[in-house]
């Protein structure tokens, strides 16, 4: 990035420039340099540690350990040379104000343009939320109006199983003139309310299963086609019993 931002051997002597306030360790130059740039310029260390050591074998930079740290400092070669070329360090400093309202811009334009990727995924987001909400709601209204159908059958159902076993009640009356007529008939009754709680029972089961399917989304035409088939056959075999 320094080419873009430095002229061909500005950066050279602006590493002089900048050890001519202090010593200083490769970290501290680096955040110096980010400081003139208001953040906007950052040298990695590829760039700025090979600079110093060419600068050493020039004689103009100096460096000695500190701890862990390697300190670099100006020599007196390194201020001579600096004070030689004052004059070039006015054209640079502008250069850097040139170089920071660039890429202060393309920050700008960049964030921009990151935003408008934000805003175009969050309206695609939400979308997609309205789409699955709407879906989701299709599949309720169906799974009610499935239920609501097979309610109604089974009320239908419920009441041809009464109307079979009043017949069968009816049909053994008449035949069976020596039985206890009253007996017969509390009987039946007594079995009708038999059957409608057996009745009411699966029916509610039938439909809490059906209602949980249908909200997971795995309620097909098949299932509801193996119900219908699987009841007219209950109803044939229950009426050729009672009539």
């Amino acid at each position: 990035m320094s080419p873009a931002v430095f002229g061909h051997g500005h950066l050279r002597l602006y590493l002089l420039y900048v050890l001519d306030e202090r010593p200083m360790h490769g970290y501290e130059i680096i955040q110096a340099l980010k400081d003139r740039f208001g953040g906007t310029y950052v040298p990695s260390a590829g760039t700025i540690y090979p600079r110093l050591a060419k600068l050493e074998a020039e004689g103009l930079v100096s460096k000695e350990s500190d701890g862990r740290k390697t300190v670099y400092a100006l020599t007196d070669a390194g201020r001579a040379e600096l004070n030689d070329r004052r004059d070039e360090l006015e054209d640079i400093e502008n250069g850097i104000g040139d170089s920071v309202r660039r890429l202060a811009d393309e920050v700008r334009a960049s964030v921009g343009e990151a935003m408008s990727s934000l805003r175009a995924e969050l309206a695609a987001a939400s979308r997609d939320v309205r789409d699955a909400t709407r879906s989701a709601a299709r599949d309720a209204r169906r799974a009610s109006d499935d239920a609501a159908t097979f309610s109604g059958f089974g009320a239908e159902f419920s009441e041809a199983f009464t109307e079979g076993f009043s017949g069968s009640a009816t049909t053994t009356e008449s035949t069976s003139m020596h039985s206890n007529v009253t007996e017969s008939r509390a009987e039946a009754r007594a079995q009708v309310q038999r059957a409608e709680v057996l009745l009411a029972e699966f029916r509610q089961e039938v439909r809490t299963e059906l209602r949980s399917a249908a909200a997971r989304g795995s309620l097909d035409a098949a299932t509801v086609d193996a119900l219908d088939s699987g009841l007219d056959e209950l109803r044939k075999s229950i009426l050729r019993r009672v009539v």
